[in-house]
C-alpha cells in the first residue's frame, strides 16, 4: 500500500514541473500533524493578473511576486484532522489547504535581482505561499523570524539553501 501524502501540489501547465512538485511534496512530509493529504493549488499568472488580483483582494494597486490564499483558518501549528473539514474534503478525499498564484515574470527578475536562479526563487515563493496557507506571517519581527525559519527549513529538505 502506497503511503498517504501530506501534501498534494496541484498545477496545471509547465511552470512547475511533476519531478519539482513531488519533490516538495516529499520535503512537506510530517511538516503537519495530519490525518488527510492537504492540498495546495499553484497558479501562475502574468504581471497584469497578479496586479489585479492584489488590487481588488488587498486593495494595493501594483505587481507582487506571490498571493496567498488559505482555505482554513487557525491552522498555524496546528494538528489538521479531515474529520474538522468534512465539507471542505473534495471526493478523492483530499482538504484544500489553499491557492497560490506566483507572478512568473516578477520571479524572474527577483532571481536576477537576488542573483540567485529562477528554480531557487519559484521554490522559495511557493513554500512561502504554503507557510502563509498554513498560518504563518510576517507582520511583526517575532513573526517574520518564525515564518522565515519554517521556510528554510523545507528548503533545505529540497536542498535549497542561500
Amino acid at each position: 500500500m502506497a503511503q498517504r501524502l501530506d501534501f498534494r501540489i496541484l498545477c496545471e501547465g509547465e511552470e512547475f514541473s511533476a519531478e519539482n512538485a513531488a519533490a516538495l511534496e516529499g520535503a512537506l512530509q510530517g511538516f503537519v500533524d495530519t490525518d488527510v493529504t492537504l492540498g495546495i493549488e499553484l497558479l501562475f499568472v502574468d504581471g497584469d493578473e497578479i496586479r489585479r488580483l492584489n488590487r481588488e483582494l488587498r486593495d494595493v494597486d501594483k505587481v507582487t511576486d506571490v498571493l496567498s490564499f488559505p482555505a482554513l483558518d487557525g491552522v498555524k501549528g496546528a494538528a489538521i484532522r479531515g474529520a474538522e473539514h468534512p465539507y471542505e474534503t473534495d471526493e478523492n478525499g483530499e482538504l484544500l489547504l489553499g491557492s497560490i498564484a506566483i507572478c512568473e515574470e516578477r520571479a524572474r527578475e527577483q532571481a536576477e535581482e537576488y542573483g540567485h536562479s529562477y528554480e531557487r526563487e519559484l521554490h522559495y515563493l511557493i513554500v512561502h505561499g504554503i507557510m502563509h496557507c498554513l498560518g504563518y506571517d510576517h507582520m511583526t519581527d517575532d513573526d517574520k523570524a518564525e515564518m522565515r525559519a519554517q521556510e528554510e527549513y523545507v528548503l533545505g529538505k529540497l536542498g535549497i539553501t542561500r
